[in-house]
């Protein structure tokens, strides 16, 4: 395993990171989930991502089961807050109430003291941007949080987050969770450059397109009878937003560029998202140990300018 710094920070994490997103207290059994959290750890992997809406808290309670028998700095452990964990009027958001409220509840499902890393999922336009700043500072001031970040903001968001965040002497976002894969590049015009002036770090989830990025899915093939899409009702339209022919086409030709390196889609995938510094780690989802075991691989993957130039021939 490689590693690189959290955004500017002094922390370390792997090159790739386990991520509990639509697969851990779902779908997937808890002991392939443990297995493969466990194998990750094995590998190298120090990083893992979990969040206290996948699966209203149960994704966190696996997390923790999992992770418990490893000591606590060996390994760095996000989490988030935003989405609605109740019916109540103040059971989302980014409010100061909420924050608090749901940091202790992560926690004690989670089963520890503190966590490395606590995202803002979202935006939320409703609450002052400084009282949700203040209400992380004051989480870190308590040990409970050690960095904070955000997930899939605007530039103008994360510029005023900055800004504030100065201006009030509170402690900085360091780290921007979006999506980022061969289909979605979105970043790569305003957010990472924002984020380079500013020591923010990327940690992209999503990296092979739920899936699609690794060649399983075949255009005028049916769906795989093992695979997510079909799997999971819930969450299959994550996978269908990228299940066009257009995509499955390109998908043909990166399998080639794979072959011709001797390494699998998933691989060059991953070693093409890594190609950008900005990106502190690639955020991977499994639900079979094997799978994790392949795509930590990807680290050791060079990719040449050659060959990225063969990439944006077929992605443009």
């Amino acid at each position: 395993m490689k590693y690189r710094r959290l955004g500017t920070t002094g922390v370390k994490v792997s090159e790739i990171s386990l991520g509990s997103w639509l697969t851990y207290g779902g779908y997937v059994e808890k002991e392939n989930a443990i297995k493969s959290i466990h194998k990750a750890y094995d590998l190298g992997i120090n990083f893992f991502d979990t969040a206290n809406v996948y699966r209203r808290g149960e994704a966190e309670k696996v997390v923790g089961e999992a992770l418990r028998g490893f000591p606590r700095e060996s390994y760095v452990l996000a989490t988030k807050v935003f989405w609605p964990m109740g019916d109540g009027v103040n059971d989302r958001g980014l409010s100061r109430k909420h924050v608090i409220e749901q940091c202790n509840a992560s926690l004690k499902r989670l089963g520890l003291d503190y966590v490395d890393l606590y995202y803002a999922h979202r935006y939320d336009p409703e609450t002052p941007l400084e009282e949700t700043l203040r209400a992380f500072d004051d989480l870190i001031n308590q040990g409970k949080v050690l960095y904070v970040g955000v997930s899939e903001w605007t530039p103008a968001q994360i510029a005023e987050a900055i800004h504030i965040a100065d201006k009030k002497l509170l402690d900085r976002i360091v780290v921007n969770q979006p999506v980022y894969n061969m289909f979605n590049r979105y970043i790569e015009k305003e957010i990472i450059p924002l984020s380079e002036a500013h020591g923010i770090g990327q940690v992209v989830f999503s990296p092979l397109a739920q899936g699609v990025l690794t060649g399983k899915y075949k255009k005028g093939a049916p769906v795989p009878a093992a695979s997510r899409a079909a799997a999971d009702k819930e969450t299959s339209q994550f996978v269908y937003r990228y299940l066009t022919d257009e995509n499955l086409d390109k998908v043909e030709q990166l399998e080639k560029v794979a072959k011709d390196l001797g390494i699998t889609l998933a691989q060059l995938a991953l070693a093409w998202v890594l190609r950008l510094k900005n990106v502190s780690s690639a955020l991977i989802g499994a639900s079979r140990p094997e799978q994790v075991e392949e795509n930590v691989k990807a680290v050791d993957v060079e990719l040449t300018q050659d060959v990225l130039e063969r990439i944006e021939e077929i992605l443009a």
